[in-house]
């Protein structure tokens, strides 16, 4: 299984029957063909659709139907379109059970940087400032080092922050970790992985949870 694939199976996990969900631009949006058939679950996305299907097969995408990374979806019978006013009403209001987005870093206390890409042109932010204080449990999705093989898992983050101590749960390719009053906690490694080998690529600090477990 390969590192994205191993993140995205782990990721559906957080998502219950009955929830609406955003999930953000990149690897998140893969967590769409993974849910459950038996789940009734809306993917909403910023642009204005709540009830989005699985990426459409080839030859049978519809340019007029985007996310909010302009790739080609579906939607599922009962789906609803709407400007962005509105859109943005559902998450500003509280109305987001789960927002799963792609992190670029992640501090010790919580905090996101997910925007702004070094070196690279950016027109803005998009929705995710407002997500990861709109919606009622924010999961951060990302590879635990970056191509250099530096840790993203920071005691503190170096890109222009999306939220400060905005992050619930953090899962990489890795672990599983929380962020509590108490500070970050290990709560699960993946499958091969030892604590060692966690902190050992891990520049934030953290506590290792008693009741620590394997992700299957």
């Amino acid at each position: 299984m390969d590192t994205r694939t191993k993140i995205v199976k782990r990721a559906v996990k957080e998502i219950q029957d009955g929830m609406y969900v955003n999930l953000g631009i990149g690897m998140p949006t893969l967590v769409a063909n993974e849910i459950p058939r038996e789940y009734t679950v809306l993917l909403q996305s910023e642009n204005g659709l709540l009830g989005i299907g699985p990426y459409p097969v080839e030859g049978m995408e519809d340019p007029d139907l985007i996310n909010a990374g302009k790739e080609t979806i579906t939607a599922v019978p009962g789906a609803s379109y709407f400007d962005s006013a509105e859109s943005f009403a559902m998450i500003r209001g509280g109305h987001i059970n789960l927002a799963i987005l792609g992190g670029m870093e992640v501090s010790e206390t919580g905090d996101l940087a997910n925007w702004m890409i070094p070196g690279k042109m950016v027109k803005g932010m998009g929705g995710a400032m407002d997500l990861v204080h709109g919606a009622k449990r924010v999961v951060v999705i990302m590879e635990h080092v970056n191509k250099l093989g530096q840790s993203k898992v920071k005691k503190k983050c170096s890109l222009p922050l999306t939220g400060k101590q905005v992050v619930d749960r953090l899962i990489t390719d890795l672990a599983v970790f929380d962020f509590t009053p108490e500070g970050m906690i290990l709560v699960e490694t993946q499958e091969g992985v030892t604590i060692e080998e966690v902190k050992e690529k891990t520049e934030a600090s953290f506590r290792v949870s008693p009741d620590l477990a394997v992700t299957n």
